[in-house]
């Protein structure tokens, strides 16, 4: 319980030392004894179902708020183009790809390491030049897994970035250096997956 004034009294009539603003400061809230932050930075992580998709649904609410956003994707490829890409794009949002599918089945992981370190370019610009309010570095944590992309360095970029950017990052095994950097931390957990039991991903639902 914190101390009332009418609790630090005695103590102060008894010590001359005492000092009467201690009792205000103890029931000060934590979160008023620091600078409210311009912009927050959200990681979706976890080997469950709905990561980019709880991202995108930030995003409505950032346009609803007009801001703009900018969407950098480390794992769809040019070729693949899912439904809220379509519906985003006609509503001003910018979007890249730097990925070539599942990376994992790539027969030339090379190639699929200069997209990768290509779109780090393009998201360390989109962070640091303050052009959109939001930017949303999808499936990041793939690259930073594979080591095409250091975490200390998506950590620096992240902590230099323009003061009103705010920042999600979506992806599997989130390694430490990110999760300490971001606000927000979710942790999605699979319960059950139709993949489980061979139903592939269906558009409308996944795309």
């Amino acid at each position: 319980m914190c101390n009332t004034a009418h609790e630090a009294a005695p103590d102060a009539a008894s010590n001359g030392n005492a000092n009467p603003d201690n009792s205000r400061a103890s029931c000060s809230p934590p979160h008023a004894l620091h600078k409210t932050p311009s912009s927050l930075v959200l990681l979706n992580t976890g080997d469950g179902k709905g990561k980019s998709t709880a991202a995108f649904g930030v995003i409505v609410r950032a346009l609803a708020q007009g801001w703009r956003v900018c969407v950098i994707q480390f794992l769809k490829s040019a070729g693949w183009q899912v439904g809220e890409e379509v519906v985003f794009r006609r509503l001003g949002v910018e979007w890249l790809k730097g990925g070539d599918g599942f990376t994992w089945k790539a027969a030339n992981l090379c190639h699929s390491r200069e997209l990768a370190r290509a779109a780090w370019d393009l998201a360390a610009a989109a962070l640091r030049d303050g052009t959109h309010d939001l930017v949303v570095l999808d499936e990041i944590t793939l690259p930073v897994s594979l080591g095409w992309i250091e975490s200390e360095e998506v950590v620096k970029a992240i902590r230099s970035r323009a003061e009103h950017v705010n920042v999600i990052l979506t992806g599997r095994d989130a390694p430490q250096e990110l999760v300490e950097v971001a606000d927000t931390v979710t942790q999605m957990v699979k319960v059950r997956h139709p993949f489980d039991r061979g139903i592939y991903a269906r558009p409308g639902i996944d795309f």
